[in-house]
């Protein structure tokens, strides 16, 4: 997959989150030209230092997704590669991404086997992606 400078953006974005993230480990992931596959595992035990809640018990942050969970994860870098991307095309606040995402959790060996090589071998499909706009239907 050849990326464009938004596919550049969201390849950068996606990788600085292993810096920024530190429970996270990247695995196998693709930009698709209006997707992307990743395999990510959170560390939870990863030592962060005292979660930031209050004398109270309850966090001064707003709320939103739970700290060092996939949701969190999703946000952020959807926020990141959202500005960067509105930036270069002079589109402040243009939606960029679906709303959700999809998950599915990792049981066994195999099965990351299997996404691994289904990730890696997206780029070939995307010829038959009805998604694709080159593609026409019957």
């Amino acid at each position: 997959m050849r990326l464009n400078d938004c596919g550049q953006i969201v390849r950068d974005e996606w990788l600085r989150s292993a810096d920024i993230r530190r429970e996270l480990v990247l695995d196998a992931f693709v930009v698709m030209p209006n997707h992307l596959h990743a395999v990510v595992i959170i560390n939870n035990d990863s030592p962060r230092g005292p979660d930031p809640v209050g004398a109270t018990g309850r966090s001064p942050l707003p709320p939103g997704p739970a700290q060092r969970s996939l949701g969190s994860l999703v946000a952020g870098f959807k926020s990141a590669a959202t500005k960067r991307i509105n930036a270069l095309r002079r589109m402040p606040g243009a939606p960029v991404w679906q709303r959700n995402y999809h998950d599915h959790v990792i049981r066994s060996t195999a099965a990351l086997d299997n996404i691994r090589e289904y990730i890696l071998a997206n780029p070939a499909r995307w010829g038959d992606d009805p998604e694709n706009p080159a593609v026409t239907t019957p």
